[in-house]
């Protein structure tokens, strides 16, 4: 490959990396050039470790030829079992181990090596393979993104030429770099959404981090807290207590992403979240839809707790409709993006109610009234109560027993709520 050549993809990736070209075009893109320019690539693989809470990193592929890989894939962790047998027989790990950043191997004489996949490579017909590790040192790195890993190989039966692996040495650098610029964005908008929630991790990237920007907004607010959790934790180990926290929360959140709301905070054992959009009733619906799946979950959680002999439990829920403010609260360096507002505070009050009243999903009047005729036939009064710290004494309503126990009631409710 010529100089001018290496200088025109330098500037696409370089370009193409600045713009937010996902990976797996960035990889093609740089493979297809390459080969446009005479360097014979019959394949190159990338990956890098990122931070996520449930894979360990990410990586990138490209075939000169169909396949029914996908283009992007993701790892889990690689310290134990048979993911740690692979990663250490990986030339990774031995380039690692022994302080390199380059290997070369004939895929006609790879019988000798006991490095994994080496041996479907040439069976595949690719001849030579070369491999790169690049640091990123202290500075550079985030976690576990450390290091950029890939190879790369060819077909031809000579191997890659000299000029060819300078090219190489050249080029994966920059395409390194482009990638792993795209993956701290992608670490940012994951970081984003795990801790701050969906909707509010949207905002605080369009620029929305000032203090004291916030927007008023109509809500239906959700507040949920574990029944008998502090009885549970005191009568377990100090090892359980998390896994059982992190058991339930899986359950609450779950079923409040798939009816489409948005989890704000969580507190303890408690989670705070809310249901928005043009039309409130749609918005009521959606969080009558979220409590009816988490009832589903926790019934499949408590049978798989109950078999391994693990304590379980229900959630108290209390549902409300409010005007909140929306937005960054607290101080010049540490800032919250959430909601307060007079309704926070009694979506909390009608919550705790629940255990008085000893009824698992409480709402208030205002969600009672907004929702559609035939949703308020789902619902039946409790009774008139007076909230801790809240002014005037308002009805309360929970779902109709006979939904639980006339089965043709429980599938017409079911059919409200999909509808």
């Amino acid at each position: 490959m010529q100089l001018t050549s290496r200088l025109e993809l330098m500037n696409w990736l370089t370009g193409q990396g600045l713009t937010g070209l996902p990976e797996p075009e960035l990889l093609r893109g740089f493979c297809e050039r390459c080969r446009a320019e005479g360097l014979e690539l019959s394949r190159g693989l990338l990956f890098i470790d990122t931070l996520h809470p449930i894979y360990e990193g990410r990586g990138f592929r490209w075939s000169d030829r169909p396949s029914n890989e996908s283009e992007a894939f993701e790892y889990g962790s690689t310290a134990e079992g048979d993911p740690n047998k692979n990663w250490r027989r990986s030339v990774f790990f031995h380039l690692l181990e022994h302080g390199h950043d380059e290997m070369q191997i004939d895929l006609a004489d790879c019988d000798k090596l006991d490095f994994s996949q080496i041996g479907e490579l040439a069976e595949k017909g690719h001849r030579h393979f070369l491999a790169f590790v690049h640091r990123f040192g202290e500075t550079g790195a985030l976690g576990q993104m450390d290091c950029l890993y890939s190879y790369w190989t060819t077909r031809r039966a000579d191997g890659f030429r000299e000029a060819e692996l300078a090219a190489l040495r050249d080029l994966v650098p920059v395409l390194g770099l482009a990638i792993k610029s795209a993956q701290q964005v992608d670490i940012v908008r994951t970081l984003g959404r795990v801790y701050l929630g969906r909707d509010a991790s949207e905002q605080v990237l369009r620029g929305r981090i000032s203090r004291g920007v916030t927007e008023r907004i109509n809500a239906v607010l959700w507040y949920s807290d574990l029944r008998g959790s502090t009885g549970i934790s005191e009568s377990i180990g100090p090892d359980e207590i998390i896994p059982f926290l992190n058991d339930y929360a899986q359950a609450v959140i779950d079923a409040i992403h798939d009816a489409g709301g948005d989890v704000l905070k969580l507190i303890g054992d408690g989670v705070l979240a809310m249901f928005t959009g043009e039309d409130m009733a749609t918005a009521r619906r959606a969080a009558l839809r979220a409590e009816h799946l988490f009832r589903q979950n926790a019934v499949a959680l408590n049978t798989r707790r109950a078999a391994d002999g693990r304590p379980t439990t229900s959630a108290y829920i209390g549902l409300h409709v409010g005007e909140v403010f929306y937005g960054n609260i607290g101080s010049e360096d540490r800032l919250d993006f959430t909601v307060v507002g007079p309704t926070v505070n009694e979506v909390s009050r009608i919550a705790s109610m629940s255990r008085s009243v000893d009824r698992e999903l409480l709402a208030s009047s205002e969600f009672y009234k907004g929702l559609d005729a035939t949703g308020r036939r789902y619902l039946v009064s409790t009774g008139r109560y007076a909230l801790r710290g809240i002014g005037r004494a308002q009805d309360l309503y929970t779902l109709d027993p006979d939904i639980d126990a006339n089965e043709p009631v429980t599938g017409s409710y079911e059919r409200y709520l999909a509808g």
